[in-house]
């Protein structure tokens, strides 16, 4: 492991959290996928990670994935697609080459746990708790290969199973990142908490697709992707605050993530009922967000504490 660096250049003390057992920075947490395995914005003059919370770490099946045939990436109106197909270098050289170069004394690091069965995300999450991580991400918006295709996280039957043995291979906190692609989100948090998860993400993004009108094909090379950004906060919101509604009453926490790129949409999501919040997209187009987002949550408060805005969404008088 690199070597401890102190704890300075850190956000406003007002912003500390705790999320599944852990003690945060900040309540911004970035999203897989955004920053690779945590060193690609390290490079940017003036990002640190010490002004973030913790950083979910790219996507990680058992076996090296090479990931879609391009393009992989088109810009939307207000928004993103992706389609980049889980390239990654497989567990055992992200655990025994990537987590030995991360400082964990900067901030925490979450792994994101992928498969195609039920016994790769076992596995993965196995290989996974034997290692330095502070928690582990399943991303249950994946492809059952044995029930032809379905995702995980659209059967909540399925997704608490999915959840019930990673319990069963890890004693690190578990987040489990839900689907909007489904009939009942709330249903599905239940189960979920049912089967023993810490804590949820919320949302995963909306599947959709551009075409290139000169040649009447798909733009992305896998015909269709995720949707992120600004144009999906909205349904990011209300589904954010749906699982809030069943999460409460069993204290698991949520990183509400979806289209945010100010402290305004920061405060929203926490006040929508996420204790934390997560940034990916809007780093594309500004990688120093982050300071922003604490600052403008800092000056909000006030002399309010963090936990005090969390939930505290009002019925319109």
């Amino acid at each position: 492991m690199a070597a401890t660096k102190p704890l300075d250049n850190l956000p406003d003390p007002r912003l500390r959290n705790e999320f599944c057992g852990l003690t945060l920075n900040s309540p911004i947490v970035l999203l897989s996928g955004c920053v690779g395995f945590g060193e690609e914005y390290t490079r940017v003059q003036g990002f640190s990670n010490r002004h973030v919370g913790a950083i979910v770490l790219k996507g990680t099946t058992l076996e090296p994935r090479l990931g879609n045939p391009p393009h992989r990436i088109a810009e939307t109106p207000m928004g993103m697609l992706n389609a980049i197909g889980l390239q990654n270098p497989g567990v055992d050289a992200v655990v025994r080459e990537i987590l030995p170069s991360l400082d964990f004394s900067e901030t925490r690091f979450i792994a994101n746990v992928c498969g195609s069965t039920i016994e790769d995300y076992a596995e993965v999450t196995r290989r996974f708790d034997d290692s330095p991580i502070d928690a582990i991400e399943i991303n249950i918006s994946c492809p059952n290969i044995k029930e032809g295709g379905v995702e995980f996280g659209n059967d909540p039957a399925m997704s608490a199973r999915v959840v019930e043995v990673c319990r069963q291979a890890t004693t690190k906190p578990i987040i489990t990142k839900l689907s909007p692609n489904q009939t009942d989100i709330a249903e599905n948090a239940r189960a979920c908490i049912e089967a023993g998860t810490d804590g949820f993400a919320v949302i995963n993004t909306i599947m959709g697709m551009a075409i290139d009108v000169s040649k009447r094909t798909p733009i992305l090379g896998n015909g269709r992707g995720g949707l992120s950004g600004p144009a999906i906060k909205p349904i990011a919101l209300l589904k954010v605050n749906q699982v809030y509604e069943v999460a409460k009453f069993h204290d698991v926490p949520i990183i509400g993530q979806g289209g945010i790129v100010s402290a305004n949409d920061a405060l929203e999501f926490l006040i929508a009922g996420a204790s934390t919040v997560g940034v990916g997209t809007a780093l594309f187009y500004e990688p120093l967000a982050c300071q922003a987002i604490n600052a403008g949550i800092a000056d909000y408060l006030g002399e309010a504490s963090l936990p005090e805005l969390i939930g505290s969404l009002r019925d319109k008088a």
